[in-house]
C-alpha cells in the first residue's frame, strides 16, 4: 500500500498558510534515496549521478541533491543559468541537448560543463560555435536502432521511444567518426551516452544497456583509437506507480552493473572507465505529493469528484494516461467501495487524474493526495484557461515546511503583454 508522507493534520496545518493545490516534497526521502543511489554504484571510484534538471527544476532542489554529490544533467539555456545560479558548473554539469542553438553550446563551455553531442553534425557546428576550438571533455549520444527488449522472454519494456523511432543520438558508424574528428579536433576525454528506454521496472535495464556500451566503447578503442574515459548510462530507472508493482532495487542494479563491468571491460584493460547515471524519475518522483482539495461532487452518467487543482498542475495522466494513485487523508484505511472519475476544471474532457478509480466515499472538502508527483510533475505545468502555477513547498527534515516557489499571481500571468493595458 502506498502512503503518503503526510497525514491529514499535517496537511491541514500547512493548508492553513498554504491553500491547495501545492506540490509538496520531502527533503529526507530524497537525501535518503540519493544516498542509496551513491552506495550502490560507490565500487565505481568515478561514479557521479547526473540530476535531470528537466523533472524538477526548483533550485531548492538542485541544491540538496548537489550537497547529495549530485551533478546535473542540463538540456536548455534556461538550465544551463539555473545551474550557473545554483553555484553549480564545471564538471558537475552535463549539457546533454538536441537541435542544438549554437549560443547554448557557449555557455556550457563557458560554465565549464560536458558537452554531450546529440548528432554526428554538431561536431562541427559545436566546433564552429566555439571559435575552432573544442573543450578538453566532451560526450556523444548513441543511438543502436532496432527495438530495445529485456530479459530471456525477449520482453519488450514500456519505452518513451524505440530506439529506431528516436529523433536522438547517433549511429554506431557516425560515433566511431565523430570520436575520430574529436580527437584530431583535440579532445582529451570523451564519453559515451545513451538513453533507451523510460521508467523500466526491470533491474535487468541498466545491466543490459551497460553490456552493450562496454562492448560499444571496446570497439571505439579498436577502431578510433579512443580509450573512453566515462560512460553515461542516463536515465529510465523508473518508479513503481501503482501499489501492486514492484520497485527496482538500486543496490541490484549496481551490482549487476559491475558484473557486467567486470565481465566486459576490466578483461579488455579498461578497469579505470567512470559510471555516470542521469536520473530524474527515480531520484524525485516518489518524494512529491501533488496536495489538492474535493470542491465538487456530479453525479450524471459515471459518479465525478472534482478537485482544485487540474491538468495544468500535472499532465501525465492527460498526455499519457499515466497512472498515480492517490490517497484520501483521513480515510486510508476506509475501503475503496466508490468509484469515481477525479476531475480537473479545465475545459478538455482528458483533464483526469483518475478514471474509474476505486476509492473511499470522497465529501466535499477532503484533501487528496496524488503520489508521486515530484518529477515531471510541476515542471510539465502550463497555463491553458489561464489556470495559474501552484506553489512548490518543502517538508524539511525537521517537520517544518517551507515555500520554495509561491504560486504564481494574475499580475504574473498578464505580466509579459506589452500595450494592452494603456
Amino acid at each position: 500500500m502506498k502512503r503518503p508522507f503526510i497525514d491529514k493534520a499535517k496537511a491541514e496545518e500547512i493548508i492553513r498558510e498554504y491553500p491547495t493545490p501545492f506540490h509538496i516534497y520531502d527533503e529526507k526521502g530524497m537525501r535518503q534515496n540519493a544516498r542509496a543511489l551513491r552506495e550502490a554504484f560507490a565500487w565505481n571510484k568515478g561514479y557521479k549521478e547526473y540530476f535531470a534538471v528537466k523533472a524538477t527544476p526548483n533550485p531548492s532542489i538542485l541544491k540538496i541533491l548537489h550537497e547529495e554529490g549530485c551533478g546535473l544533467d542540463c538540456s536548455s539555456m534556461a538550465e544551463l543559468v539555473l545551474a550557473e545560479r545554483c553555484g553549480i558548473t564545471g564538471d558537475d554539469i552535463m549539457f546533454s541537448s538536441n537541435v542544438t542553438p549554437p549560443q547554448e553550446f557557449v555557455k556550457c563551455r563557458d560554465l565549464g560543463g560536458i558537452i554531450n553531442l546529440d548528432d554526428f553534425t554538431h561536431v562541427e557546428l559545436c566546433r564552429e560555435a566555439l571559435g575552432g576550438t573544442l573543450p578538453e571533455v566532451m560526450s556523444c549520444r548513441f543511438n543502436p536502432g532496432g527495438i530495445f527488449q529485456l530479459g530471456a522472454t525477449g520482453e519488450a519494456v514500456q519505452v518513451m521511444d524505440n530506439p529506431g523511432e528516436a529523433k536522438y543520438g547517433m549511429t554506431e558508424e557516425q560515433i566511431i567518426e565523430a570520436y575520430r574528428k574529436l580527437k584530431a579536433y583535440g579532445v582529451k576525454r570523451l564519453g559515451i551516452h545513451a538513453f533507451l528506454a523510460s521508467n523500466t521496472l526491470s533491474d535487468e535495464y541498466y545491466p543490459a544497456l551497460a553490456k552493450i556500451l562496454f562492448r560499444l566503447a571496446i570497439k571505439i578503442r579498436e577502431e578510433a583509437g579512443v580509450s573512453l574515459s566515462f560512460i553515461n548510462l542516463s536515465g529510465g530507472v523508473g518508479i513503481a506507480y501503482k501499489p501492486d508493482q514492484r520497485a527496482n532495487d538500486i543496490a541490484v542494479i549496481g551490482r549487476k552493473v559491475r558484473d557486467a563491468y567486470e565481465e566486459i571491460l576490466i578483461p579488455a584493460g579498461m578497469d579505470d572507465v567512470a559510471i555516470y547515471t542521469e536520473l530524474g524519475r527515480f531520484m524525485m518522483a516518489p518524494f512529491g505529493h501533488l496536495v489538492t482539495t474535493a470542491t465538487h461532487a456530479k453525479h450524471i452518467y459515471k459518479e465525478y469528484i472534482g478537485v482544485d487543482a487540474c491538468a495544468a498542475n500535472l499532465m501525465r495522466p492527460a498526455m499519457y494516461g499515466s497512472y498515480h494513485h492517490i490517497t484520501v487523508l483521513g480515510k486510508e484505511d476506509q475501503p475503496c467501495d466508490h468509484v469515481y472519475d477525479v476531475t480537473g476544471c479545465l475545459c478538455e474532457n482528458n483533464d483526469k487524474f483518475a478514471i474509474d478509480r476505486q476509492l473511499p466515499k470522497i465529501d466535499t472538502g477532503d484533501i487528496l493526495v496524488i503520489h508521486d508527483t515530484g518529477a515531471h510533475g510541476f515542471s510539465m505545468g502550463y497555463n491553458y484557461n489561464g489556470r495559474l502555477w501552484s506553489a512548490e513547498l518543502l517538508l524539511k527534515e525537521d517537520g517544518s515546511v517551507r515555500m520554495i516557489r509561491r504560486a504564481e499571481t494574475l499580475d504574473d500571468y498578464f505580466a509579459t503583454l506589452e500595450g494592452y493595458w494603456e
